[in-house]
């Protein structure tokens, strides 16, 4: 199995600074949207800019699905504290409901956290 591509905005330092602490507390492989493969690139979403995405070899999960499945990755308790949030009332609509809150004001996050790579 090929580890999982972590694809996000290489161009938002807000976004390279949240790939830093998930390669930290997970394994993937960060992957920006200028280096997309064409066939990474096949397998997402048309609209794909507008949010980070996890690729894995069976799957493709974006913007706050992503977000949940990398950070149900970082490991046993971090899993259960995902299971537990999956079983609340609405729990994907909040979910989404708070990354696009979060992306869409990635400039603002970018004053207070920021980096200029992913290492």
């Amino acid at each position: 199995m090929a580890m999982p591509r972590l694809v996000y905005d290489d161009d938002c330092g807000f976004c390279k600074w949240c790939v830093r602490i998930a390669v930290r507390h997970g394994t993937f492989e960060p992957v920006g949207f200028e280096e997309l493969s064409p066939d990474q690139r096949a397998r997402l979403p048309e609209e794909y800019e507008s949010c980070m995405h996890l690729l894995t070899d069976e799957a493709v999960y974006s913007c706050g699905e992503g977000l949940e499945q990398v950070i149900a990755r970082f490991g046993p308790g971090w899993r259960a504290l995902v299971n537990v949030a999956r079983r609340l009332p609405g729990w994907p609509w909040l979910r989404e409901r708070g990354y696009r809150f979060v992306a869409d004001r990635r400039s603002i996050w970018g004053r207070i956290r920021s980096c200029e790579i992913v290492e």
